[in-house]
Parts: C-alpha cells; sequence; structure tokens
C-alpha cells in the first residue's frame, strides 16, 4: 500500500509527522506512511499549519489546496491536496530536498 491515493482531482496523503525537528523536511517513506519532520511544535495547531505550508510550497500549490482531513491531534494525519496528481506529488516529495 503506498502513502498517496488519488481522488475527485487531487490526492489523499498519509503521513506521520514528527514535530520539534531541526529542519522542515521530508524524511522517506515508512511502511505504508511518508514521515514529514517540521521545526514547530505541536503545541496550538502550530504543527499542523507549518505542515500544510511545507506541503504547499514542496508541491507548488497556494495553502488554500492543502487540507487536514484527519489526526487534528495526532501525529498521524491525513491530508488531502487538491489540483495535483499522484506520480507528480510522488516527484516532489521524494525526489529532492
Amino acid at each position: 500500500m503506498s502513502y498517496i491515493r488519488e481522488e475527485n482531482g487531487g490526492v489523499v496523503l498519509s503521513l506521520r509527522v514528527q514535530p520539534r525537528s531541526s529542519v522542515n523536511r521530508v524524511d522517506g517513506v515508512q511502511g505504508d506512511v511518508l514521515k514529514v519532520c517540521l521545526t514547530a511544535p505541536p503545541v496550538e495547531g502550530q504543527a499542523n499549519e507549518a505542515l500544510a505550508r511545507f506541503l504547499a510550497e514542496r508541491l507548488g500549490v497556494a495553502r488554500s489546496r492543502v487540507r487536514l482531513v484527519a489526526g487534528q491531534g495526532s501525529r498521524n494525519k491525513v491530508v488531502r491536496v487538491q489540483g495535483v496528481t499522484g506520480p507528480g506529488v510522488r516527484e516532489r516529495l521524494e525526489g529532492r530536498e
């Protein structure tokens, strides 16, 4: 199983977030999730907002196209990104830093 699922003109991503990292980065695929390290702390939604901004920038889409679907208070999150394709997302997230 993959961490990316195409759905209704976008993709749904299964992520594992590590807050309070030294740098924002993609840390690779672990099983059926993609691990993302963020500098933001897991306080008052800061890590969730940082994740959305990081993904928008990395995928080249507007922040408004990135929405947290599940995992508001968890390290395991499901995010929907509108207007992108699975292969394009995979290349941008796994292909470079």
